[in-house]
């Protein structure tokens, strides 16, 4: 008897072992991996075979990329195929400097676009120290855009949509800077929905442990995939000695370096010192951008010590 045909479908959930699969036509099934380990990630393009009511993934496409963050204990993936990444922070609660570069060298690194959207604008004066701070992000040429989430505008939606409409966008975020707000006023209810299944395939869990894919309209163009928050973001998959071509303000400066192997951190010659110490040109790197590299490499060093 012929083995039935393996069709086409895209990840759109993970749940623990099971995977949702969602089909060319938009019908949607539980499937399983082929064999002990959970190789796919939300995002990814399977080749699939169904069998009975769920369905086995027989195939992972090849990815043109992967976003993940990797420390000493392992790696966790957030999703694969994406156009953007939109890193969500607040101006309250305080958001770490450090953890945002990291999102932003992750998504350099894998040829993903980001986008930084500072959430509580209504806040008047956090928000405005909070703006100031991100102003060498914008002067890096990022699109750094102001948002009030509670507020549900109609305005943030239409600048939330003008950059989202044909992207398929992850939504990466620290506790409390919105990130649930953000998908509720572009989506309605698609949380509850989600949390639902959640439930009912992992036994009562109702966190968010891994990203979930949602459909911004109706032709399935543009999709906006919800994140696990996360504590830390490790980078020991970047190699040290590339780390200055990952942050845009330390890159233009790396030809000028008398070593080609240079460090930028004491080395005769070197570009990347010389622009920190003329802080009164345009496109000097600040202080604060060259100790968050700095801290990066000597850390990533010591990783790769052992």
């Amino acid at each position: 008897m012929a083995s039935p045909a393996l069709l086409p479908g895209l990840i759109v959930g993970n749940f623990g072992r099971h995977f949702l699969v969602e089909s060319a036509s938009g019908e949607r099934r539980i499937c399983h991996s082929r064999g002990k380990k959970s190789q796919g990630v939300v995002g990814d393009r399977v080749l699939w075979q169904a069998s009975q009511d769920e369905g086995t993934i027989e195939k992972i496409e090849p990815r043109r990329n992967l976003f993940y963050r990797q420390d000493e204990v392992r790696t966790k993936s957030f999703a694969a195929n994406l156009d953007q990444v939109l890193i969500l922070i607040a101006a309250e609660p305080e958001f770490s400097s450090s953890q945002l570069t990291r999102a932003l060298i992750a998504a350099e690194e894998q040829h993903i676009t980001p986008i930084i959207a500072l959430n509580k604008s209504d806040l008047a004066e956090p928000f405005a120290c909070a703006w100031d701070w991100l102003a060498p992000y914008r002067q890096m040429g990022y699109d750094v855009i102001p948002l009030a989430l509670a507020k549900n505008t109609e305005a943030d939606r239409s600048t939330l949509l003008q950059r989202l409409t044909g992207k398929t966008t992850l939504v990466l975020g620290p506790s409390g800077a919105g990130k649930s707000t953000l998908i509720n006023c572009l989506i309605p209810g698609a949380l509850a929905q989600t949390g639902e299944l959640s439930q009912a395939l992992n036994t009562g869990k109702h966190t968010t442990t891994s990203t979930t894919w949602y459909w911004l309209d109706d032709n399935r163009t543009s999709a906006l995939l919800d994140s696990p928050g996360f504590q830390e973001f490790g980078l020991n998959h970047i190699d040290p000695a590339q780390l200055a071509a990952y942050m845009p303000d330390l890159k233009p400066h790396v030809a000028q370096c008398k070593f080609y192997n240079c460090s930028h951190l004491h080395e005769p010659g070197c570009g990347v010192m010389a622009s920190v110490k003329s802080a009164d040109s345009p496109d000097s790197i600040s202080a604060n951008r060259y100790k968050i590299y700095s801290d990066l490499y000597a850390e990533l060093k010591q990783i790769r010590r052992y």
